[in-house]
Parts: C-alpha cells; structure tokens; sequence
C-alpha cells in the first residue's frame, strides 16, 4: 500500500476513501507518536473547514485521540494558519486540520502540525502511517482515568484575529477592499480581521452551507471576485481557499495579482525596510521566470525549490530566509507565520499599498510575466522510470531548452503521484512555446509510452 500521507496531509473522498475508521487510527497513532516520552494526557487541538463531512471526522478524529489518552481543544471552524499558530500559542502537544483546501466539498483531509506549528516531517508521517497500517505494534488500549477528554477551547478565533492585525501598524481607513472567502474558513474571520483594521469590506461567498467551499469561487475561480472589483469600482480584492492558507489578489481593474507578483512587490519593501533576512526570496522551480529576471534587476536573490510549498519552507528555516511561496498564492512570512495564511498574506499587500500610495496594478507591474504553457504527457511506469537516461527525450530537451536562449526555460519532471511526464515552457512568444512544449511531448511519447 502506498504512503497515506501526501505533500498535504491525508486525503480523500470523506467516507468512502477517507472514513471514520481512517480518521480514528489516525488519531490513535499520532497521540501516540507525538506524545511519546511526555505527557500522559497530551493536548491536542482539532480545526476543521465548512464542509460536510468535517463534523463526522471531527469526532471521529477526537474520539481516537481521547482513546490513547489525548485531551482534545477543539477550535471549530477556522484556517489552517490558525491552527498552526495557536499550538504554539495554547502550548499544545499537537494540531490537526480538517480540510480538502481548495478541492470540491466531497474531498477532505487531515493535516497535523508539531508543536512548534510546523508540519510533520517525512519521517514522523511515517511512524504514524505504521501504525495506522499495523507495520508496527500500537499500544495497549486504555481505560478509566487513563482516557483523554474535551477541554474547552476558549476563544480561538479572537486569538487568530488578534494576531493578523498585530502584523501590521497601517490604518486601512478609506480603502475599499473585496473578499471572497470560497464558502470556507475566512468566512468566520476575514471581515474581522480587515473591518478591525479600517477597511471597508466587500464580502463575497462567505456564506458556506457545507456543500459550496470552492465551488466556483475562491482562489481557484476568480472570475466572479474580478467582475465584483471592477463593477463596484474597489482599490482591490482577495481570494482565498477553503481552508484560507492561500491568498491571490485581483486589481482595481480586475487583473489577476498572483503569489509570483506579491513576492516580488512585497520582497522590495521588505528589502527597503531592511527587513528580508537574506536578501532572498524562495520559490519553486515552476516560479514564472518574470520572477526570477525581476530579482535579478532589483538586486534580490532568488531560490528555487522542488515544487510544493513544505519544501519552500524547508530551504526557509534552513538558510534563515523570511519570505517564500508559490504562484498559486501559498505565501510564507516567515517572521510572523509557520506556513502558508491567505488572509495575513492580505493584510501584507494591503500594508505595502498604503506605505507606497501605489494602486495594486501599479505594485504588480514591476515584474513581466512570461507565458507558460504545460503539457502532461501519459507514459508507462517503466517509461517514467527510463526518462532521466533516455538519450533522445534528454537531447529534445536540451535542444529546446538552446532554442529558447536566455528569453525562455523548459522544465520536464516526473508526477509524483501518476505515470505522467509534465512538460513547463515558459517564453515571450505563447505560440513558439506551446510549439516548442508539443514537439518535446511528441517525442516522449515516441520514446517512453
């Protein structure tokens, strides 16, 4: 059987791949592994998302925990962030997540965080998917006095709110901002949060009924938050996930402003302030080429990562580095957060709009996009196996890699999860690179399927 645990977590249709019974041992086994050497009655906080199935596997997940011994916080509906910042904060052995983040309401998830507010390493993630798989001998179960209870959980989302607004010193008076919170956790937050600091705030899709988180809306439909911007005329909006740790911004002309575009705007004025430790922004190696010129010219140094957002952190508490992410609005702020926050994410961009007087179009334009065109191609396991020394795929890539020069970039890496090769090139011209991106995945085909 294969890793239960992905790059986010545990995931998976609620009920029929992620059940109960799955959320119960996964509750057993890291009350068991995390507490091991500790306390005899850890303390472990439970967050969830809007949807459905969050309850069930709320109590499913509790009932594990309290099973081995685990007292168990739980903090309601609220963002992943939050729960990441509130372990430390309410010195917790643990936190959990319940959420699918930005998926269809049908999906769910269980991510855990340590106690200092980061997510488990590899290592960890795989003594307790032993356990939970029997590879290795669970404890003996307890009873009476030995069993966890709830504890209450006092007031989390205040706690939360508190510390976003504690990030920023601006008054937000007079700007006219919307939010659209995906049906999900930021509807519980996101108008505190901003109303507290001055903002007027225009509230979209922040009314979940458990079936309508990130259904076309949020960060990964941004159609309706950029007609909302342009038809009221607003400074801005933000779009966040179901589960809030995500933020993209739209313009007051309704243009899309993504993590690639923030990291470079906000990079600068941390770099002004003296405060971007390092003088480096982290991305990934899928961060848009603009990105990279841009530091380049701006005199920032820029570190590219494998794709996904816990190895952008890892290259952060590894080197020092305070500001990282990815395009698709996962932003770490490394001084005042242990992983990706969408709605702190908005108060930053919000700081730098008011600092500089700058519209958010303006901010955004001082990096070029370059198009990127992405094909997938289906290949045999073995095929994604012989890529790296297939010398014909190997020399179409290099060759087309000469074609671009230094205007363009081909990237062509294995799926982790599937038998796919994903083909990224990025360029000036779109037609001259979906040709060049084709002619590369023909050949892989030929060659690997």
């Amino acid at each position: 059987m294969g890793r239960l645990f992905g790059t986010d977590g545990v995931r998976g249709v609620a009920n029929t791949e992620l059940t109960n019974e799955l959320a119960y041992k996964i509750g057993r086994a890291a009350a068991a592994v995390l507490s091991r050497g500790g306390n005899a009655h850890p303390k472990i906080l439970i967050g969830k998302d809007t949807r459905i199935s969050s309850d069930m596997l709320e109590n499913a997940l509790a009932a594990g925990l309290c099973s081995v011994g685990a007292n168990v916080q739980k903090l309601g509906v609220i963002s992943t962030p939050a729960v990441a910042y509130l372990v430390s904060l309410y010195e917790a052995d643990a936190g959990v997540m319940i959420s699918a983040s930005h998926n269809s309401f049908e999906f769910n998830g269980i991510k855990i965080f340590s106690s200092t507010g980061y997510k488990l390493p590899d290592a960890v993630e795989d003594e307790i998917e032993a356990l939970i798989l029997g590879e290795k001998e669970a404890a003996e179960p307890l009873s009476g006095a030995a069993l966890g209870r709830e504890i209450e959980a006092g007031d989390p989302l205040g706690d939360y709110i508190e510390h976003v607004k504690s990030t920023v010193s601006e008054d937000f008076s007079g700007m006219e901002i919307a939010f659209d919170c995906a049906n999900g956790s930021s509807s519980v937050t996101a108008q505190r949060i901003f109303s507290s600091l001055g903002v007027k705030c225009r509230m979209i899709h922040d009314t979940p009924d458990g079936i309508n988180i990130n259904d076309h809306c949020g960060s990964t439909h941004l159609e309706s938050l950029q007609q909302y911007v342009r038809e009221n005329g607003l400074a801005a909006g933000f779009a966040f996930d179901g589960d809030a740790d995500r933020c993209l911004g739209v313009d007051e002309n309704g243009n899309l402003v993504d993590g690639d575009m923030i990291m470079a705007f906000v990079g600068t004025q941390l770099k002004k302030e003296g405060t971007l430790d390092g003088n480096t922004i982290v991305g990934t190696i899928l961060s848009n080429l603009g990105l990279i010129k841009y530091c380049e010219k701006a005199g920032l140094n820029f570190s590219a990562t494998k794709v996904g957002d816990r190895y952008v952190l890892e290259e952060m508490l590894d080197k020092g580095y305070v500001l990282g992410g990815e395009q698709s609005g996962h932003l770490i702020f490394k001084h005042f957060a242990t992983t990706g926050d969408g709605q702190l994410t908005a108060a930053q961009v919000l700081a730098v709009m008011k600092k500089t007087g700058k519209k958010l179009s303006e901010l955004a334009s001082c990096m070029q996009t370059y198009p990127q065109v992405s094909v997938n191609v289906k290949v045999t396991n073995e095929g994604k196996e012989r890529f790296a020394g297939e010398e014909t795929v190997q020399a179409a890539v290099k060759a087309a890699a000469e074609k671009l020069g230094q205007n363009g970039r081909i990237i062509v890496r294995p799926s982790g999860t599937e038998p796919l090769l994903r083909v990224m090139v990025e360029g000036i011209d779109r037609d001259e690179i979906a040709a060049v991106a084709n002619g590369v995945a023909d050949v892989i085909r030929e060659k690997l399927t």
